[in-house]
């Protein structure tokens, strides 16, 4: 049974068609070279003379740039279009910055570059909109599964960062990495457009707004906040993306300083849990998901929360190169990143109305941005003081994100009750 439902899960990659077929098959032009450099990124900083509360500056005021890209990512979106719009940020919020963190020399170059790269909050909106809008509702978890299935394979290249970083030491390793992304992100952004087309609803809000400015679409959002204020669905939705961006904050910046700091792993050795965490969420979707997937999202959402808070604690309570601990610690939190991930995109989807998506998750962005931003100097400041202090307060709000996750399954089931 569970064969025959991962090998649907594999069908339906080949039954994409149209935009979603275009946004899944590009999206590892993304992910190899990103997941590349990304666990190098904060030793990469170091390197480059940056302090643990230097690196969390970076961090607030590349997050405080969000806020104003998130807050315009609406507006943006229905005035250009679903596709021209993911083409244009696509190439300014990853190609732009990958060049700047491949010569950078200082904390300027990085809070440039960090700055520049907040421009992903207005495709990360496009493109989501582009992917979804024309797509049948029941290929939601199938469609968002495959994408984080796609960046999860490029952890198994990962190792090959580790191997190059060996031999030719870091900096000159990630610089290497980093041109190479910016050449595959500008790939990617081209291939994406040119395997879509502009969505219906995309149409339709290019029209209501043909003759105003983006501000004046803007000026429109006070109705649209009004809606997200009362629907307690997107609330709830919202907390939890709340959640796991902050703690997605702390892991990207942090991890790897607690592991080589705090464990005294070897840096070279950094690669080989990307691979492992890889490995691991792959047979979760593959072999796990298909039998959660038919179940309400209620339960398999406390359970992925449930298994972060695991791998919290194993990573708090690991001993000076336990490698043991820290592999489990992977492990636990593969299995809950695989649980949660797609049934909250599938959530954020069905929680929005489709006639305001665009200018409805802007707004939830800005909200979750706002309250994320000041997290990285926080985070920065608790690892200057402990380098567990961090992951502690991870540990805090996933141990939240329980009782959230619990609480919107009962309001859901409330609402499809008669």
């Amino acid at each position: 049974m569970v064969f025959r439902m991962s090998h649907s899960l594999i069908t339906a990659l080949f039954r994409f068609t149209g935009n979603a077929r275009g946004c899944v098959y590009a999206e590892p032009l993304w992910g190899f070279p990103y997941h590349l450099f990304m666990p190098y990124a904060s030793v990469y900083m170091v390197a480059r003379g940056l302090s643990d509360s230097d690196i969390g500056l970076v961090l607030s005021i590349s997050w405080g740039f969000q806020v104003f890209w998130a807050l315009l990512s609406g507006a943006i979106t229905d005035k250009v279009g679903r596709r021209l719009t993911t083409l244009i940020f696509d190439i300014l919020a990853w190609g732009v910055p990958a060049l700047l963190w491949a010569f950078s020399q200082n904390i300027w170059w990085f809070i440039v570059a960090g700055s520049i790269n907040a421009i992903w909050r207005v495709t990360m909106n496009s493109w989501s909109c582009l992917m979804v809008e024309d797509t049948d509702p029941d290929q939601l978890v199938d469609l968002y599964t495959w994408i984080h299935i796609s960046n999860l394979a490029a952890g198994f290249v990962v190792p090959l960062a580790g191997i190059l970083v060996a031999r030719y030491s870091l900096i000159p390793t990630l610089q290497g990495l980093y041109l190479f992304a910016a050449v595959m992100f500008v790939v990617k952004a081209v291939i994406t457009y040119f395997m879509t087309v502009e969505t219906e609803q995309g149409k339709a809000r290019m029209a209501a707004t043909r003759g105003q400015s983006i501000f004046a679409v803007l000026g429109e959002y006070q109705s649209v906040v009004r809606e997200v204020l009362q629907r307690p669905a997107t609330l709830y939705t919202a907390s939890l993306m709340l959640i796991i961006a902050i703690i997605g904050l702390i892991n990207n910046s942090f991890w790897g300083i607690i592991v080589t700091d705090k464990l005294n792993v070897p840096a070279e050795t950094l690669s080989v849990f990307p691979f492992v965490r890889s490995a691991a969420a792959l047979g979760f979707f593959f072999f796990v998901m298909p039998v959660l997937g038919r179940m309400h999202f209620q339960w398999p959402m406390v359970a992925g929360f449930g298994a972060y808070v695991l791998s919290q604690i194993l990573l708090l309570t690991a001993p000076e190169q336990g490698y043991l601990f820290l592999a489990l610690s992977v492990l636990a939190d593969a299995c809950a990143y695989a649980a949660v991930s797609p049934l909250l995109d599938k959530l954020i989807v069905l929680t929005i109305d489709a006639g305001e998506r665009a200018r409805i998750q802007s707004i939830v962005y800005v909200g979750v941005i706002l309250l994320t931003t000041p997290f990285g100097w926080i985070a920065g400041l608790l690892s200057s003081a402990d380098k567990n202090l961090p992951f502690v307060l991870n540990l805090v709000l996933l141990l939240a994100g329980v009782g959230l996750a619990w609480q919107a399954g009962r309001v859901a089931r409330q609402a499809a009750s008669p």
